[in-house]
């Protein structure tokens, strides 16, 4: 409008951005014919999955091509730790490398064509079931059903899995160190201790079931 030189009410504007809507003007090349405002709807289960973020330790940025009094009005109600506002896909994707290249581990949660880049670039990129499917192609991980609280819970999947994949290395490490030079007879001339190939097998097993049931252990972790 301000190109245009058409003049129009930037109070009004001001009044409903700090309220967290979109402004769009409608207008002829002569004068403004009208405001339509636009507010995102926050889901009920947004707040309480910032918190959880939060609490696993997790800085939460928003990357949005909004208006920066809206986005900034939306991300207070939800807690969002840093909100950068009128961003096109290459801002995204350049704010991506930056956090990136101050040594941060970034997962990025979109679900449009314009997060496409930002999803590639990102070391997790986190798509929602619900969104296009470049973004999704893009991502490593889908959440089914677009549900956010979803994202805390593949967080905490992912590190119970790690911890359990470390664990299973430990012991099968464990094993094998122990295992194979008592079955090849290494201690038998200091200690006389041989392995009958009967207790080789056996323990082989155990190794296995060992492992396996560790594993299992994560269909009982509540996330």
């Amino acid at each position: 409008m301000s190109d245009l030189k058409i003049s129009f009410d930037a109070g009004k504007l001001d009044k409903f951005t700090l309220q967290g809507k979109t402004p769009v003007i409608l207008a002829t090349k002569e004068k403004v014919l009208g405001f339509v405002m636009v507010a995102d709807e926050i889901k009920e289960e947004s707040v309480d999955a910032i918190k959880n973020l939060h609490a696993l330790g997790i800085k939460v940025v928003m990357l949005t091509g909004d208006d920066e009094k809206a986005a900034k009005y939306i991300g207070s109600l939800v807690g969002i730790d840093d909100v950068v506002a009128h961003v096109l896909p290459q801002d995204k994707l350049e704010k991506i490398k930056e956090l990136q290249s101050q040594g941060r581990i970034v997962a990025m949660a979109g679900d449009g064509v314009n997060d496409a880049p930002a999803l590639a670039q990102a070391d997790v990129g986190i798509a929602m079931g619900t969104g296009t499917d470049v973004a999704i192609e893009s991502a490593g991980i889908t959440l089914l059903g677009g549900d956010i609280s979803k994202l805390v819970k593949a967080i905490k999947l992912s590190k119970i899995t790690m911890r359990g994949i470390k664990q299973n290395l430990f012991w099968a490490f464990i094993y094998n160190v122990v295992g194979i030079p008592l079955a090849a007879g290494a201690f038998y001339p200091i200690f006389g201790w041989l392995l009958n190939p009967i207790f080789a097998g056996f323990a082989m097993a155990m190794s296995s079931v060992s492992v396996v049931s560790n594993s299992l252990r994560i269909k009982a972790k509540k996330l």
